[in-house]
């Protein structure tokens, strides 16, 4: 049989290209004709309030600490004067103005800890040590008392540190309890799986700010007299029970979305049922249920600005205390709340890239 002699085959082109700024634009602004009628309005109303939003926001505005020159431009550009008049007191409260360098450097370091803890490199055991000692650096230097530091009693924290106190340390407080109550809701025992779901459906009843006034006001009247904890104290527990309640329900459904098959797989190599929880069930039902987590992170972040009912002055408390009694510069309460808002949307908006990245990591170690 004779052999036919070999033909080249031409190379072929190159598939397009499927990625990249411009197939992203194709595929989430002009996919279908509803989705680029939305894009064009927005455009088009782009065009129309950008110009005259930048010119009061930047061109017109007044960037001096001059209260006649921001009057003189009302209505006309903004007043960003304000903030650099009243930075101190919107960022940092009624803490002392000679001693405002111990929460500006408590907040640097519980933002390096937060930034690095976000990071797998620094996922070790010497973490939990890191945020032992932080802590404990981050109360002395707020609180005082130690080293030489004068005291400053905790009604005088306020703005930044005292939001980014109550937010973290309430997450930290408020996760291994959402985990309890979600696994004591799904148990076999009637007693515990009750007083669980009690707990949870009571908490998700009630709005956060009665919460808030119950554990601040209500509380103490169930104590021995004299026994009453500091208002700081109480509000961070209020928070932390409040924020578990509404955690537990989503990593309960974490724990639904495990396999049957998974939990048998673990019983046959004879696993016991916390080493089952610990290495099988767990680090699956906290993966699945990454973004609700995260929003329930965000959700603390925010509804921390609640605290101004029991006169404690985070963010938004702090800027209503700068602005509320000078009448120089109350006229320009909204670029004061303008920039609150920047603050909240930077720190928002990290927490959830960071939440998509811990996506994506999940999906990729789940595709192997």
């Amino acid at each position: 049989m004779s052999m036919q002699p070999s033909e080249m085959i031409a190379a072929r082109t190159a598939p397009p290209r499927v990625g990249g700024l411009r197939a992203w634009v194709r595929r989430e602004l002009f996919g279908s004709w509803v989705s680029t009628l939305t894009t064009l309005a927005l455009l088009a109303w782009a065009l129309w309030a950008l110009p005259g939003a930048l010119d009061w926001l930047l061109w017109r505005a007044v960037w001096q600490a001059d209260a006649d020159a921001c009057q003189a431009a009302r209505g006309v550009g903004a007043c960003w004067g304000v903030i650099t008049e009243k930075h101190r007191l919107i960022l940092l409260g009624r803490y002392p103005l000679e001693e405002q360098w111990r929460p500006v450097l408590a907040t640097a370091l519980l933002l390096v800890l937060v930034i690095a803890s976000g990071v797998r490199q620094f996922w070790t055991r010497w973490l939990v040590l890191a945020w032992v000692l932080v802590w404990a650096v981050f109360f002395a230097l707020m609180l005082g008392g130690v080293a030489g530091l004068a005291e400053v009693p905790t009604e005088r924290w306020g703005g930044l540190p005292l939001t980014l106190m109550l937010t973290t340390l309430s997450i930290v407080l408020a996760c291994p309890l959402a985990v309890a109550l979600a696994l004591g809701r799904r148990s076999r025992m009637p007693a515990i799986r009750g007083l669980c779901a009690l707990f949870i459906e009571l908490v998700r009843g009630v709005p956060l700010i009665s919460v808030l006034f119950m554990a601040s006001f209500l509380f103490p009247l169930f104590l021995p007299v004299g026994a009453t904890p500091d208002v700081l104290i109480r509000v961070l527990l209020g928070i932390s029970l409040f924020a578990a309640a509404y955690l537990a329900e989503t990593v309960r459904a974490g724990l639904q979305s495990v396999p049957q098959g998974q939990l048998e797989a673990a019983n046959s190599i004879g696993l016991s049922w916390w080493q089952t929880q610990r290495l099988v069930v767990l680090p699956q039902a906290l993966g699945a249920v990454v973004p609700g987590l995260m929003n329930s992170f965000i959700s603390i972040f925010k509804d921390s600005s609640l605290i101004t009912i029991v006169s404690l002055y985070e963010l938004t408390g702090s800027l209503g205390l700068a602005l509320s009694g000078d009448p120089e510069w109350r006229p320009f309460m909204v670029e004061g709340y303008l920039f609150i808002t920047a603050i909240y949307f930077v720190v928002c908006a990290a927490m959830s890239r960071y939440s998509l990245w811990v996506e994506q990591r999940h999906a990729r170690g789940l595709a192997r």
